[in-house]
């Protein structure tokens, strides 16, 4: 099985963290800090929220179909952003959900409110 492109993106976003800030996107996140970062995933988790209820009214526009799947892009990618900054591999977050995979969401959420 090739590489998982969440795992590629992750350790290209490693390489922009020695990057001038003037010659990547990335670099410029990072040298903003955590609070630019995390303004950037909760913008575009709700351009996505936007293209989803956009779509539950228009279940057949492709159109808004396309922009939910372009928002949803951006949100991973941020999101993948946000990892690397904090040094979290993908594969650390793919643990979790696996070892929550097969279990119900209420049983699990009851289980981590009890921690």
């Amino acid at each position: 099985m090739s590489e998982h492109i969440l795992n590629s993106l992750y350790q290209v976003l490693l390489t922009r963290k020695g990057a001038a800030a003037d010659e990547s996107y990335v670099a410029s996140l990072y040298s903003k800090g955590a609070a630019k970062i995390t303004e950037k995933v909760a913008e575009e988790a709700e351009e996505t929220n936007a293209e989803s209820l956009r779509l539950e009214k228009s279940p057949g526009d492709v159109q808004i179909r396309d922009a939910l799947k372009a928002e949803a892009a951006d949100l991973l990618f941020h999101l993948m952003v946000l990892l690397a900054y904090h040094d979290v591999p993908p594969d650390e977050v793919f643990d979790v959900l696996e070892g929550r995979f097969g279990q119900s969401g209420h049983t699990e959420k009851a289980a981590r409110s009890q921690d």
